[in-house]
């Protein structure tokens, strides 16, 4: 065995480092102590329990909401696809929707203050209705005048 050991010194301490590293290895896994974190609320300290926000969960759905303008009684189904009007995406007609806004016909209804208002809630995407016209292509939306609507806006 020491013929073979002086004959292969180099495999020997290849060897040799390889297990010291594995010993490391284990011993250092041991060694170290579990970190644990303890959640605090520092914000709730001596807070009661959380309180039922009645106006947040007891508003009816989007679908029971009547519409104006739609007749006595009737309520706004799911609405048309906003998503025809250009520059007005899903996550925008999301926004709209939780907005009360679901057809094009509301858009097309709207005033200088109704955008300003709706404007104001429309957060990172402010500023959308008044520079992609989304009054003027809903009411060429809604007139069905594609030739119009193609020639200011682009293809449908």
């Amino acid at each position: 065995m020491v013929a073979w050991i002086e004959a292969n010194m180099v495999l020997a301490a290849g060897v040799g480092l390889v297990l010291i590293g594995l010993v490391w290895l284990v011993l250092s896994r041991r060694r170290r102590p579990v970190q644990r974190r303890e959640y605090r609320d520092v914000l709730s300290e001596g807070a009661g329990p959380a309180q039922r926000n009645t106006a947040l969960i007891d508003t009816p759905p989007a679908a029971a909401i009547a519409v104006p303008g739609a007749g006595e009684g009737t309520v706004a189904n799911e609405g048309e696809d906003l998503t025809r009007i250009k520059g007005l995406g899903p996550k925008l007609s999301r926004v709209l929707a939780d907005l009360g806004v679901t057809r094009l016909d509301q858009i097309a209804a709207w005033t200088e203050a109704d955008i300003a208002a709706i404007d104001a809630r429309l957060g990172a995407f402010a500023g959308r209705p008044v520079r992609d016209a989304w009054v003027e292509q809903a009411q060429l939306l809604i007139a069905g005048d594609a030739a119009a609507y193609e020639a200011k806006f682009g293809k449908l």
